[in-house]
């Protein structure tokens, strides 16, 4: 089973990208894929959950980076294991030249047609290589915990989240404890704060 992460600000592009790579024939194996919008949950997700393929638009957060060094400690932990596919939706020099130091397995512009992505897809499963044990292929957050973890990133009220996903208010802090312990969080503000500098 392909384990495939999505890292994109636009909740849409994620979306439209899951849907699509869902699709039956796209792919010839089955494959299991995980959206997500912040760079320090993707990269906690790259190094525990050790996707095939990593699939992002990191020029999205470029407002968000104190320094573009940040994105190395994302970027390291995509490993051999983990391809990377950028996709190129603005310009920011400084960001491109840091990104050369990496092996990216593919740039495309985002307004570059599906097919082209297909291709791209197709180049990087034919180069990689072949793992004799395969891992199970299961997400690191179920799609309740990623509803919950959204919201929470957003700023939603407790209260709220519990109204919105029509759960208890205790069910909605076991999620919590459980998406920190998932994610490595040692608090409750860690999916608030920046990377710091350097971290890898």
């Amino acid at each position: 089973m392909l384990k495939i992460l999505l890292i994109d600000r636009c909740y849409f592009t994620r979306l439209g990208l899951e849907i699509w790579l869902n699709q039956a024939g796209l792919i010839s194996t089955p494959v299991v894929v995980t959206g997500l919008n912040n760079l320090m949950l993707a990269k906690e997700h790259a190094m525990q959950w050790q996707p095939d393929l990593v699939i992002a638009d990191l020029y999205g957060f470029a407002g968000d980076l104190h320094h573009v060094q940040q994105l190395s400690s994302l970027l390291m932990a995509c490993s051999d294991r983990s391809k990377l596919i950028l996709f190129q939706s603005g310009h920011d020099a400084d960001m491109e030249n840091y990104c050369q130091q990496f092996p990216i397995a593919a740039r495309l512009a985002k307004t570059d047609p599906l097919n082209e992505l297909a291709q791209a897809i197709d180049a990087v499963l034919l180069a990689r290589p072949e793992y004799a044990e395969p891992q199970a292929a299961a997400p690191l957050l179920t799609r309740q915990e990623e509803k919950v973890l959204s919201l929470w990133m957003e700023g939603t009220t407790h209260h709220s989240i519990a109204s919105r996903l029509g759960i208890n208010g205790k069910t909605v802090y076991t999620y919590k404890r459980n998406i920190r312990m998932k994610l490595g969080m040692c608090n409750r503000f860690t999916p608030f704060l920046s990377l710091p500098e350097g971290v890898s």
